[in-house]
């Protein structure tokens, strides 16, 4: 609902001259009556007005009986409209009128129930008519309802709502829409007191950097880092085995890392403390990342095995493609499996990867890609 509220909502357009831009407010009118509606029972949502300027009136007036020139479309309550003029009528018993519609403009399979009430202009304020004695239409796709005898020719010429030979239609839109009428909560009382958020993450990032209390040592690579084996423990079902089944007791021991540089250990204890990555990470990312999601999934690390996969999905091109490629089959990750293989599917891609140095060994390793890759090359 648009904050200013009071008024209805509002749009505009031209026939003959420049479609005039407006602006769409929707106004609810007898709120507190709404709330005693029973369950099931419908209500009226008020949707607006259209404004269409007719400019050049008298140019219109040769257009034969029956033709009709079509308002831009618009759209009020949800759904979109054009309203209908015929200069002269929309047949022959009505060639000394004006005659408008209004259609609406969409494909539905259920029909669009609706009022709507056409009007000059400058006979209204902002506020929205009465629809009181207005017939509810059911509107289908590109169906017509409107007023075929809207006003004689002859006396709008002689009206002040014909100016410099223009004049303003007004047509008020609403939509009948079935809700739910349901208690509302009591207002929120004003809140007295503010909630920091969460801070367990940096309580534990400080009590890693720290070392405070730490009772585990890793040796990755000639660096050492201290650790806390509950915490680890927690966070990785590898660390609980390994740290509480055959290290169980030995405080003073030594837990040595092969295959693993230290900056992929260090990245890896800080998710495991702080569920997020070191701001370090940015550098070279690319590759860490490769590293750091084979550490993920050799420590059971779901969630970082995922986000690792996600920023992996960026650097996927025709120089990487190989490597990560061969990692999302070595390690289990679909989602990566199909970032590639959407890469592969241009004709250009799929090509320098069968011609790169890389593929035979991927051939070799694991040849349940290459049966995706013969069927894309077959395309090519």
């Amino acid at each position: 609902m648009s904050a200013a509220a009071g008024k209805p909502s509002r749009s505009a357009s031209a026939i003959i001259a420049s479609t005039a831009s407006g602006y769409h407010l929707l106004k609810i009118d007898g709120y507190s009556r709404t709330k005693g509606i029973p369950t099931g029972e419908r209500i009226k949502s008020p949707s607006g007005y259209h404004l269409l300027k007719i400019d050049g009136y008298s140019r219109t007036k040769g257009i034969p009986t029956g033709e009709r020139i079509k308002s831009r479309p618009f759209t009020l309550g949800g759904h979109r409209w054009y309203i209908v003029y015929h200069p002269n009528g929309s047949g022959q018993q009505y060639a000394d009128c004006i005659s408008l519609f209004l259609v609406l403009d969409e494909d539905v399979t259920t029909a669009v129930k609706a009022q709507h009430k056409f009007s000059f202009a400058d006979e209204l304020t902002d506020q929205a008519p009465s629809f009181a004695s207005v017939a509810v239409h059911n509107h289908n796709s590109q169906q017509r309802w409107g007023n075929a005898m809207f006003m004689k020719r002859a006396d709008l010429e002689k009206s002040k709502h014909l100016k410099d030979d223009c004049f303003t239609i007004r047509c008020d839109i609403v939509v009948i829409s079935d809700y739910r009428a349901e208690d509302l909560p009591e207002e929120t009382p004003p809140a007295f007191v503010t909630v920091a958020p969460s801070d367990l993450h940096q309580h534990l990032g400080d009590l890693l950097n720290t070392e405070k209390g730490a009772d585990v040592v890793f040796e990755v690579g000639g660096h050492t880092f201290a650790a806390h084996r509950c915490v680890l423990a927690a966070r990785s079902p590898f660390f609980s085995a390994e740290l509480f089944g055959g290290m169980e007791g030995d405080t003073a021991g030594v837990v040595r890392i092969d295959e693993m540089e230290a900056q992929v250990f260090k990245a890896l204890l800080c998710f495991a403390y702080t569920d997020s990555l070191p701001v370090t990470l940015k550098e070279d990312e690319d590759v860490v990342c490769q590293h750091l999601l084979v550490a993920a999934d050799r420590y059971n690390m779901e969630r970082l095995k995922s986000i690792c996969e996600e920023k992996l999905c960026k650097y996927i091109n025709a120089g990487t493609i190989t490597n990560i490629l061969t990692l999302a089959e070595q390690h289990h990750c679909e989602g990566l499996k199909k970032a590639c293989l959407s890469f592969l599917s241009s004709p250009a891609n799929l090509r320098a990867l069968l011609d790169s140095d890389g593929f035979d060994h991927l051939s070799r390793s694991y040849p349940s890609v290459i049966k995706n890759l013969i069927a894309m090359s077959a395309l090519v």
